[in-house]
């Protein structure tokens, strides 16, 4: 079986079109499964898709969405397993076209454009990524790539871990970020799917999402082969600046917490992390990395793009 897609629901009534959007791939080269997991504590209303031979549905105890996906992913069939949401959905021809891309690239992780919405179904903006290969200093310095709009490779998923069930929030983050420590990723330059943002009925807790974010990658960053990972995903001055401020913010937060050995250990590879950056150092995007906060190129690239687009229009309509 080519791929899983795994809906893990608290019964809003969106799942019926995310699981309508799968169903109704037009994929026919291997077989494809939808897992949904009933997170919701009560029993789902009938819809006909629940009739279908592809569609599964378990039933979890009110665990929240990183042990119901574990639970999906347990059964799952497929080569690669598809994260989705009971508020989002696929575009049209998705399988067909990771699949078309998969048959030559071995990365383990695959994803495309991402067209976020609001809770009303209106376009917000793009998010085209640009990430290819090992860009483990990439997503360690922030960039995000939406589970909705990737397929991962169900050996790597299952290698490291799963999702962290102690993580609520940045999940996925964490989950990008482990599973780029030990394979590439690729992307697709079409819209893949269409994810929905805001708070107004979202199930996720934004306001420990940072903190947990934190002790999330400290935790990444105790893995031994850390260090050379990000080494050599950091081609560019901007990035090598980036390498350097992961392990000087890391070195920061230790101290304050009087984690004094791990601090130093920040520090030494720190240090030898700016010894590496060589003539980046004259560089002035070495330094705007190492000193500014992180600010999305990916989500800077969409704003800038939704607001071209909605320039090109009111001159149409006007």
């Amino acid at each position: 079986m080519f791929c899983s897609t795994i809906i893990p629901t608290v019964g809003r009534s969106t799942l019926n079109q995310s699981v309508q959007s799968v169903l109704a791939q037009t994929f026919s080269e291997d077989d494809f499964e939808v897992i949904v997991v009933n997170d919701s504590g009560k029993q789902l209303g009938f819809a006909d898709w629940q009739e279908s031979e592809r569609v599964q549905i378990i039933n979890t105890n009110q665990r929240e969405r990183s042990v119901a996906r574990n639970t999906g992913a347990a059964i799952a069939k497929g080569k690669y397993l598809h994260l989705l949401d009971d508020d989002d959905w696929m575009a049209s021809d998705s399988i067909q076209k990771f699949f078309d891309v998969s048959k030559s690239n071995k990365a383990v992780w695959l994803y495309g454009v991402t067209q976020l919405v609001d809770r009303q179904q209106n376009p917000l903006i793009q998010l085209k990524h640009g990430l290819n290969g090992n860009c483990f200093t990439q997503v360690m310095a922030g960039e995000w790539i939406p589970i909705q709009s990737s397929l991962i490779a169900s050996e790597s998923f299952f290698k490291v871990g799963g999702f962290n069930p102690l993580i609520s929030g940045p999940e996925d983050i964490d989950l990008l970020r482990r599973v780029a420590l030990i394979g590439d990723l690729t992307e697709i330059q079409v819209v893949v799917s269409y994810v929905s943002r805001g708070d107004l009925g979202s199930t996720t807790d934004y306001g420990s999402s940072p903190e947990a974010s934190r002790w999330a990658r400290e935790d990444i960053i105790d893995t031994p082969q850390v260090f050379t990972r990000m080494n050599t995903s950091a081609q560019h001055p901007f990035w090598k600046g980036r390498f350097l401020r992961v392990y000087l913010t890391s070195f920061i937060w230790n101290i304050h917490r009087k984690r004094f050995c791990t601090a130093a250990s920040r520090g030494v590879f720190g240090l030898l992390s700016f010894l590496l950056a060589g003539f980046s150092l004259l560089s002035f995007d070495y330094w705007r990395a190492v000193l500014r906060p992180y600010a999305s190129e990916t989500f800077v690239r969409g704003f800038k793009s939704a607001k071209s687009a909605s320039s090109i229009d009111a001159k149409i309509t006007g």
